[in-house]
């Protein structure tokens, strides 16, 4: 038998990309056992949104290569659609995938068994996709959440992304295709299924009807499949009334949690990004799910150091945040992507002065994951309980706006959701709960 083992880098759509894959191998006759002491099979499912992600990438490649030289490394994900000469001079590669041949990981291997020089490249332009090519599997990492997949690519283009390059146009799984999955976890007994895409909110404009992502979450209300419906990441131009007003809703599945990029909270640099909102636009959004939803988990993703960013307009992005009600920070440094307009801007922000900010944010993002965290103690949450360790005894779950809760006492049972009382919260932010 053989066996075989994937790493992923970067965001949530690889890690249901991957999982997919895991499924297709094993339909092929392979086997993910971490006992089994060997490997015949690696993936390296890769990620290029910044350099450190493609230098990463690099260094996981070669880090298989050199701890398992008896293995076929296999690299795949977006690092292999923009950069597949790069990995071509890794040597012990034995074949990159691009992302319109992802799913033909099984015919990629048998190129590579006749390939005699070099590694076997399957690679098309993926711009040219229209199509969404639908998942084999929708298997989770564990048994209690799963990722789902509904959209993949994008078409805002903004200056410094590269995803367009490597991920193509927007396009969506068809309604019912996204019921189905949803029913068989349902089926599953899973509890709580997370919708991911690369463009989420572009859900459903290039299918015939149109639909919106509101209107599916709408119909996944009505058929009442499983306890909880989570966002992965959501514009903040695409988060209206109508979401907000699911999210309130106590019948309705969807969770009180939104992800939401800023970038910038600066005009001029929003505008020279390409994004298409104001500062004073998110803040509307944001004090609009508060409002309507006063224990949201709200989390913002933050790009430091794009070009032209000068310490006015950083200090206009910090006052934001500082000033917004929000519950964590995804902070990234700006980093050129080859092909991106922002690659040749003028003005760029010298690297000693981008990490000052990266960490002048990051530490603010503590200081309102903490606040926030303290904001629930003595409220009643319902916790999705996801492992429980066999020595301790101890529960860790996620409760429905995202708090990360651990109970130290009380049986509890892995997959259930347990109603919990949050107790408090201790120095390094672990959240304590105890069941009702």
């Amino acid at each position: 038998m053989k066996h075989y083992t994937i790493t992923t880098l970067g965001c949530k759509v690889n890690q249901c990309e991957s999982s997919a894959l895991g499924s297709l191998l094993e339909a092929s006759g392979y086997r993910n056992d971490p006992l089994a002491g060997r490997t015949d099979l690696i993936v390296i499912n890769t990620c290029t949104v910044t350099g450190k992600a493609a230098m990463q990438s690099r260094q996981a490649i070669r880090q298989a290569i050199r701890n398992h030289p008896e293995a076929r490394v296999v690299v795949t994900g977006c690092y292999a659609q923009t950069a597949p000469e790069e990995i071509r001079t890794i040597a012990g590669v034995a074949c990159i995938v691009g992302h319109a041949d992802k799913l033909g990981i099984t015919q990629a291997l048998e190129q590579a068994a006749s390939a005699s020089h070099g590694p076997a490249i399957m690679h098309r332009n993926v711009v040219e996709t229209r199509c969404f090519d639908p998942l084999p599997s929708v298997a989770p990492d564990s048994r209690t959440r799963a990722f789902l997949k509904i959209q993949d690519g994008c078409n805002a283009f903004c200056t410094y992304c590269i995803v367009p390059h490597a991920r193509g146009r927007s396009r969506s799984m068809p309604v019912e295709d996204v019921l189905t999955h949803l029913e068989r976890l349902a089926e599953d007994r899973f509890k709580e299924a997370v919708l991911t895409g690369i463009h989420l909110g572009a859900y459903g404009k290039d299918l015939d009807p149109k639909v919106s992502l509101f209107d599916l979450l709408v119909m996944v209300s009505h058929r009442k499949l499983l306890r909880r419906i989570r966002l992965s990441s959501i514009e903040p131009t695409e988060v209206h009334t109508g979401i907000i007003g699911l999210a309130a809703d106590p019948s309705s599945p969807l969770c009180s949690h939104f992800h939401i990029p800023l970038q910038s909270g600066d005009n001029g640099i929003l505008k020279r990004m390409g994004r298409p909102y104001t500062r004073e636009k998110f803040a509307d959004t944001v004090n609009d799910i508060r409002h309507a939803l006063p224990h949201a988990a709200i989390g913002v993703d933050v790009l430091v150091g794009f070009p032209g960013e000068n310490d006015q307009a950083f200090d206009h992005t910090y006052a934001l945040i500082q000033a917004l009600d929000i519950t964590y920070l995804h902070v990234f440094p700006f980093s050129p992507r080859k092909g991106t307009p922002a690659a040749d801007f003028k003005n760029q922000v010298p690297e000693r002065i981008v990490k000052q900010r990266c960490k002048r944010l990051r530490a603010l993002g503590y200081e309102k994951k903490s606040a926030f965290y303290r904001s629930n103690i003595n409220r009643v949450v319902d916790v999705l309980i996801e492992s429980i360790d066999g020595l301790s005894g101890h529960s860790k779950g996620i409760s429905e706006n995202y708090l990360p809760v651990v109970l130290r006492k009380g049986k509890t049972k892995e997959n259930s959701i347990q109603q919990v009382r949050i107790q408090s919260v201790e120095h390094d932010l672990t959240v304590v709960g105890s069941i009702i």
